[in-house]
């Protein structure tokens, strides 16, 4: 079987549309979500309306929980004060759009997915603010994964995708026995099956150098992903930027497809929460 991971939607529905038409020409009809529907975008209300009537299985994002609990997560990811004085006038903005039917539709979502050993989050297993980056420490990475239960998971949040396998891999153990016992420490080797992160970018923010949305094909009979990089109107779901009044940097990041830079204005960031 073939199927289709999303994630990071961020409102943008001309992006979400392109994706989902690349993957209705493809004939691929399993499509999995890994949240962050709302939050940056101009369309929350119509990207949502369009993942609930696609019936497309999803987890929680880390925007997706926010809109619900509030700004009580502190990651401390932005780059500087303005940037971070910018996302909370997405917040609030994307808070007060919301209809209570999408509002209740993202309080419903799960924090991970899984199919056999496949399993689905939006950051990590362990939050859905905890980034999953391609140079994490290998043995961390690899304890993400080991401890979800699965051979490949597949992951968003940071925008950027990749795939990192973890191959020959073994896990030493070297037991010391209490004092006064007799004999040598025990050791055990523990040698570990491939297992694999699979990140499947963003479909509305792309931060990867280009303006394509990305999303990632799994074919499960050969065992192998594909990163898709789809073309939209960018354009469009600027002016729907600029048009709702959302901040600027927000249109010009997504002409780029890169965060927006400006650890030169403010070296010293402090978080306010």
């Amino acid at each position: 079987m073939t199927h289709a991971v999303l994630s990071c939607l961020h409102a943008n529905l001309a992006a979400v549309e392109a994706v989902l038409d690349d993957i209705d020409r493809l004939g691929i009809a399993t499509i999995t979500c890994l949240g962050d529907l709302v939050g940056y975008g101009p369309q929350p209300n119509e990207v949502v309306a369009l993942v609930r009537s696609r019936g497309i299985p999803t987890c929680q994002g880390c925007w997706d929980e926010d809109i619900i609990e509030g700004l009580n997560a502190c990651e401390c990811s932005y780059p500087s004060q303005l940037a971070e004085r910018r996302g909370q006038l997405a917040h609030h903005w994307t808070a007060a759009q919301l209809s209570p039917e999408n509002r209740d539709f993202l309080a419903s979502l799960p924090m991970s997915l899984r199919r056999d050993r496949l399993v689905f989050v939006h950051g990590s297993p362990n939050s859905q603010h905890e980034y999953l980056l391609p140079d994490m420490e290998a043995f961390a990475a690899l304890e993400r994964v080991v401890s979800a239960g699965a051979d490949t998971l597949f992951c968003g949040h940071t925008h950027r995708p990749y795939v990192r396998e973890f191959r020959e891999g073994s896990i030493e153990l070297r037991l010391r026995r209490p004092d006064g016992e007799p004999g040598p420490e025990a050791e055990r080797r523990v040698d570990l099956p491939v297992r694999r992160i699979v990140n499947a970018g963003s479909v509305g923010e792309p931060r990867h150098g280009g303006t394509e949305a990305t999303y990632v094909i799994h074919d499960e009979d050969r065992d192998t992903v594909e990163i898709r990089q789809v073309p939209y109107d960018v354009e469009r779901t600027c002016r729907a930027i600029l048009t709702v009044g959302l901040p600027p940097p927000f249109a010009w990041r997504l002409r780029h497809g890169f965060e927006f830079a400006e650890r030169a204005d403010d070296a010293s960031h402090v978080c306010e929460r």
